[in-house]
């Protein structure tokens, strides 16, 4: 069958795609699933260049939608023919996050063999039903980006309606929450460089934006819009370069997800601001399988679907990457085979 796999140490032109042994059939509590489709996410481009370096030829990309082909023995949970999507965290079946999700050792695309392959073999654990009626790539939105967004705000937010939300940015997280949060009756407003974005962002549901780049001191304006008060809860996905601004932006006793580091890995932090404000601070990394066969079900109740910005061939991979990378997108970049 054929993979796109990674040469060390990494970077889009050491991409590849190989043939490689079929899994084969599932044994007991496995199953067998013909993948069609996967999504990218800014922690697949940073194995993909080798910036979070995972083992020579491995299979990349995280997330991972499909058919059931076949169940091994003592599996009640699917049978051949369902349809699909992949969890980041495999071993995280439900509840606080432990030990075990303290890295990407179990992640597929990074500490194990990933989704951008024609069939993969897994635990039962390593998959829930995609959405009924959704394509395969409008699923494999769901694993890390979507889910994210929902933990963020459901699961550690418990957002209710009236609440505000801010989220940085335009991809794939925060067009993700902008529909968590109109579901529950929220109001976003969203910042991007391009006005553009924020029109096609209020499309979508927000209902202000803030451009940072006419405006660098964006939490002034965010401030503007809720009357003084600040946001209730900001979905942080720049990290060090916006953390503060991000804790102007939020009310007292208001809640920041810090979900990306697109600005670095460290920086400086308004402590005493942060103090002041007491403001908490939740770091996360996407979520339990528990949490996404819930929001599996938000999703069929509300009939809200995912934004696909562009889809890009298996063997282009490493293009979408590039694309990604542009910034051009709204929404979800997805691979389709």
């Amino acid at each position: 069958m054929k993979a796109a796999r990674l040469t060390t140490p990494g970077g889009l032109q050491n991409i590849f795609i190989d043939e490689v042994a079929d899994p084969g059939q599932p044994a007991r509590g496995e199953i067998r699933v013909a993948l069609h489709a996967s999504s990218l996410n800014f922690h697949d481009y940073l194995v993909a260049t080798g910036a979070s370096p995972a083992a020579d030829g491995r299979v990349l990309m995280s997330d991972g939608a499909g058919i059931v082909e076949a169940v091994g023995e003592d599996v009640t949970e699917f049978k051949v023919g369902d349809s699909v999507v992949s969890c980041f965290f495999p071993q995280w079946a439900a509840g606080p996050a432990f030990t075990d999700v303290g890295n990407f050792g179990g992640t597929p695309g990074d500490g194990i063999d990933g989704m951008a392959a024609e069939y993969v073999v897994r635990p039962v654990s390593a998959f829930t039903h995609a959405p009924k009626g959704w394509s395969h790539a409008e699923a494999a939105t769901i694993t890390t980006a979507g889910l994210t967004a929902w933990r963020a705000l459901v699961g550690d937010g418990q957002i209710k309606a009236g609440d505000t939300i801010l989220t940085l940015g335009t991809g794939g997280v925060s067009i993700a929450a902008i529909q968590i949060a109109r579901m529950h009756g929220a109001k976003v407003i969203v910042t991007s460089s391009s006005d553009e974005k924020i029109a096609r962002a209020k499309e979508l549901g927000a209902t202000a934006g803030v451009n940072y780049r006419t405006n660098p001191e964006w939490a002034e304006k965010v401030l503007e819009l809720t009357n003084g008060k600040g946001v209730d809860h900001v979905i942080e996905l720049g990290g060090p370069g916006t953390l503060a601004q991000s804790i102007q932006a939020v009310r007292v006793g208001g809640q920041i997800s810090l979900i990306g580091v697109l600005t670095g890995l460290q920086g400086d932090v308004p402590t005493a601001l942060m103090m002041a404000k007491q403001v908490r601070l939740q770091g996360l990394i996407v979520g339990s399988k528990l949490q996404q066969q819930e929001y599996v079900v938000a999703l069929e109740a509300s009939g809200v679907k995912p934004v696909i910005d562009k889809v890009f061939p298996l063997d282009g991979l490493a293009d979408a990457f590039e694309y990604q990378i542009s910034g051009a997108h709204l929404g979800k970049i997805c691979l389709e085979w």
